[in-house]
């Protein structure tokens, strides 16, 4: 008797450490941070890791909170969904008192953690938490242009981390920001290509002209070539101190092209397994250039 109820105490932890990492999208939040720490590294000279530590922690606070709000507001949709039915709150698992607790309280602290770091940041953070839950997700349900508001605190966490190291909004945050912002398209339309029924049952439409036809593929491919040029732009020095090589460049250039490739193959053959892989090369894409940008700098 007194195991059983032990194991069902393990459980139930095991349960609710779970709803939480699902309700944040801990996933999701870390590559966030990932973005906010290439940031700031690209823009020191000397690490500070007390400021850095800081950066990430705020950072992923903030991404948090954005996940439970959205989730908050899209309970009902949720539950229509194969992708999302099994949430913490559409299942019952947690309630939205809970939930709405943990938002709030992670804003107050993620935005707090920035300021302390510098107002700007934090300013950029309210101004992303903003946006994704009271801007993007309601619009999400009227129309497909919702994926341009979407991009932009999207955006925000690589420019964010320049922000916090230089207490600087200059033209390198401004670069930082239009490569993600840029990449974003290609990226949430895979996922809209891959998720359109769904989609449509609760009501979305995530596709930029709303069919999911080539003429969305045309999009696709238009914002990746877009998000190439702003990639390597600053191998021509227009983007202040942010500078990269030009072997740099011809590498990002490279990956760049790689989901080009898989752009080109989805408007051939309109399947889903092609959407899937430029939405995996998407992911890919961003990483590496994070961290081929940094790796750039330190090699200067």
């Amino acid at each position: 008797m007194y195991t059983a109820v032990i194991s069902d105490n393990k459980t139930s932890m095991k349960t609710i450490i779970s709803d939480f990492k699902e309700l944040t999208k801990v996933g999701l939040s870390l590559s966030v941070v990932f973005s906010s720490v290439a940031g700031y590294l690209l823009a020191v000279e000397t690490v500070n890791y007390f400021t850095l530590f800081l950066l990430a922690l705020g950072g992923f606070l903030m991404v948090a909170a954005s996940n439970a709000f959205n989730q908050i507001i899209e309970i009902d949709t949720d539950a229509l969904m194969k992708r999302t039915q099994n949430r913490p709150l559409p299942t019952g698992r947690m309630s939205v008192n809970v939930a709405l607790t943990t938002a709030i309280l992670f804003t107050v602290s993620g935005i707090s953690i920035l300021y302390s770091i510098n107002p700007t940041a934090a300013l950029f953070g309210a101004i992303s938490i903003f946006l994704y839950t009271c801007v993007y997700t309601p619009l999400k349900a009227i129309t497909p242009l919702t994926v341009f508001v979407g991009a932009i605190p999207g955006a925000i966490p690589f420019m964010l981390g320049w922000v916090a190291a230089t207490n600087n909004l200059g033209i390198e945050a401004g670069f930082l920001f239009m490569i993600q912002f840029f990449w974003q398209f290609p990226h949430f339309w895979a996922i809209g290509w891959l998720q359109y029924e769904e989609y449509k049952k609760a009501g979305f439409n995530m596709l930029p002209m709303g069919t999911k036809d080539r003429g969305a593929i045309k999009q696709i491919i238009f914002y990746t070539v877009i998000m190439i040029l702003v990639s390597i732009a600053p191998v021509l020095k227009v983007s202040g101190a942010f500078y990269i090589h030009p072997i740099t460049a011809i590498i990002i250039a490279l990956l760049g092209i790689v989901m080009l490739y898989y752009g080109v193959k989805l408007y051939k053959s309109e399947e889903n397994i092609d959407a899937r892989k430029l939405m995996l090369s998407s992911v890919l894409y961003i990483t590496l250039v994070q961290i081929i940008y940094v790796v750039d700098k330190f090699l200067h």
